[in-house]
C-alpha cells in the first residue's frame, strides 16, 4: 500500500499484564477467540492461528447477519514487542489491510499501540474501525489483566 491510498487508524491501551502476556494472547487461539474480531452481537466459532512469520490465521465470528471470516498472515513477530500482520474480510480480500501492534513495557504492565493501515476505499468506515479495535484491545485487557492477577 502506498501512503496516498491508505488511512491509518491508531488506538492505544495500557494493561497490568506484562508485554509477553499481551503478545502471547494474540497468538494463542484459545485466548484470541475471546477478544479478537468478536462483535458484540456475535461469537467466535473458529480460531486458527499459525504463530510464525508467514503463518496464517482465520477467525470466524458468527453474527446475526452471517459469519464474518477474518483472515491474514503474520509478517513480523518480535516477541514481546511487535506483531505485524495483514488482514482482510473474506468478501473484501482484494484489499488486505496492514495491522501493526507495538507493545512497550512499563514499570508496571505495558502499553499497546495498534496501527491499522486500511485501503482508502473504506474511508467511511474509519470511525467504526477505530471503535472496533478499541473494543478488541479493551476485551484483550479483560483477558490478560485477569490472567496477570491470578
Amino acid at each position: 500500500m502506498t501512503v496516498s491510498n491508505t488511512i491509518r487508524v491508531h488506538v492505544t491501551h495500557s494493561y497490568a499484564a506484562s508485554a509477553a502476556q499481551v503478545f502471547d494472547a494474540w497468538l494463542n487461539p484459545a485466548m484470541a477467540r475471546t477478544f479478537l474480531f468478536a462483535a458484540d452481537n456475535g461469537r467466535v466459532i473458529r480460531a486458527e492461528i499459525d504463530p510464525r512469520v508467514g503463518g496464517r490465521f482465520l477467525i470466524v465470528d458468527r453474527r446475526p447477519t452471517g459469519d464474518a471470516f477474518h483472515s491474514g498472515m503474520f509478517l513480523e513477530l518480535h516477541r514481546p514487542r511487535k506483531i505485524v500482520f495483514s488482514v482482510s474480510l473474506e468478501e473484501h480480500d482484494h484489499c488486505a489491510d496492514l495491522v501493526q501492534i507495538d507493545i512497550e513495557s512499563l514499570d508496571v504492565g505495558c502499553r499497546l499501540t495498534l496501527t491499522h493501515e486500511m485501503c482508502a476505499e473504506w474511508a467511511e468506515f474509519e470511525d467504526r474501525t477505530r471503535q472496533g479495535w478499541t473494543n478488541i484491545i479493551e476485551n484483550l485487557g479483560r483477558v490478560v489483566d485477569h490472567q496477570a492477577a491470578a
